[in-house]
């Protein structure tokens, strides 16, 4: 929010992913009056068990320092299964030790944040016109969990798109593509 204003920009569209998708909600509440859509990829407004549990077992290994589990933990659950499958043996131990070597600093209080967010009330009070865009075979941030999101916001399109929870990485040109139809409809 505090970007765009500093570009000079009085309204304008917000986008969220996964955990971004509440902080995107949350502006969207507070500041209605720049807010003019909101596109949220992944989104929850709050933990399910399966997220709760994968979350925590995410920061505990992350703060017992065993990345190289926490990665072998993590790439099934981001990657959607035909692009995982598809991924050369050789290629997957790469991508695991890759993803053990960038693990960002922060990430115990992120997952702490994943176990404790909830933005349910807030749904309802969306004005702009919502794009949620479900990862249909997203294993972190489960499909119902979108649809529990779209639900709840008066008007929200819900369009569902063939990846796991990563979808600039497994289908960049159709995930851009959605949202950027959605955002230059000239009746949105």
């Amino acid at each position: 929010m505090a970007a765009a204003v500093a570009e000079g920009l009085e309204t304008f569209a917000i986008a969220g992913y996964s955990l971004g998708t509440a902080v995107a909600i949350r502006a969207a509440t507070r500041h209605p009056e720049r807010v003019t859509a909101l596109v949220l990829t992944a989104p929850f407004a709050r933990p399910n068990a399966r997220l709760r549990l994968n979350a925590a077992h995410w920061r505990d290994l992350y703060v017992s320092g065993a990345h190289a589990s926490l990665a072998q933990f993590l790439v099934p659950l981001a990657l959607g299964a035909s692009v995982l499958e598809a991924v050369p043996a050789d290629d997957l131990d790469a991508l695991v030790q890759a993803t053990a070597r960038t693990l960002p600093p922060g990430s115990a209080e992120h997952t702490d944040l994943v176990t404790r967010v909830d933005v349910r009330e807030d749904l309802s009070r969306i004005t702009v016109p919502t794009l949620v865009v479900s990862t249909t075979e997203d294993l972190l941030v489960t499909p119902d969990l979108h649809h529990e999101v779209a639900d709840a916001i008066p008007g929200a399109e819900l369009v569902g798109i063939r990846t796991g929870h990563l979808p600039f990485a497994e289908r960049p040109d159709e995930w851009l593509g959605l949202i950027t139809a959605f955002l230059d409809r000239p009746t949105r």
